[in-house]
């Protein structure tokens, strides 16, 4: 896996002061992303054992919140299964952080076999998400007064309360 970015105090992509990684790879090409260079899988810099390393370290600060996923894709098949061995030692060592994640692929894509993004490591990926930002960037529902997504098509879910339920739970933040 490659990643174009990583942002530290980030106050854009999820609630408080975050690190952001910003992966690479997207098979959605969302007509005017504001990432359209994320989509190419090997665009930036591989993501390392070092990479991991420094990511943890910019966890450290009491004052970080938590760990964003965007990109890219971070649900893109390939990305799942580099991230998710990152993401068990991010829970490990800092238990009371949270996790953000973006993604054009919807709950529901995730959730059908055969799909695209749906592969043997997607539920337990997002097992340790808290929460998730669905749907592909629809330019026609563009609404810059929205927090946190960028078309109104696009939902903020509460990943432990919707598996909980069985249903998709919206994030109340």
């Amino acid at each position: 896996m490659y990643y174009g970015e990583i942002k530290n105090c980030d106050i854009a992509n999820g609630s408080g002061v975050r690190v952001t990684l910003f992966v690479s790879g997207c098979t959605n090409r969302c007509p005017g992303c504001f990432q359209p260079e994320t989509w190419d899988f090997c665009y930036g810099e591989p993501f390392t054992a070092e990479t991991e390393e420094r990511l943890l370290a910019l966890l450290k600060p009491a004052y970080i919140h938590g760990l964003t996923l965007l990109g890219g894709d971070p649900f893109e098949p390939e990305n799942q299964r580099a991230l998710l061995p990152f993401l068990k030692r991010v829970r490990e060592t800092y238990p009371g952080k949270n996790i953000w994640a973006f993604s054009g692929f919807t709950w529901e894509e995730l959730h059908t076999p055969g799909a695209h993004p749906c592969v043997e490591v997607t539920e337990e990926m997002l097992s340790l998400v808290d929460v998730l930002v669905d749907g592909r960037f629809i330019e026609a529902q563009k609404n810059i007064s929205l927090r946190f997504r960028g078309s109104e098509n696009q939902r903020i879910i509460d990943v432990p309360a919707t598996l909980a339920a069985g249903k998709v739970t919206l994030w109340q933040g």
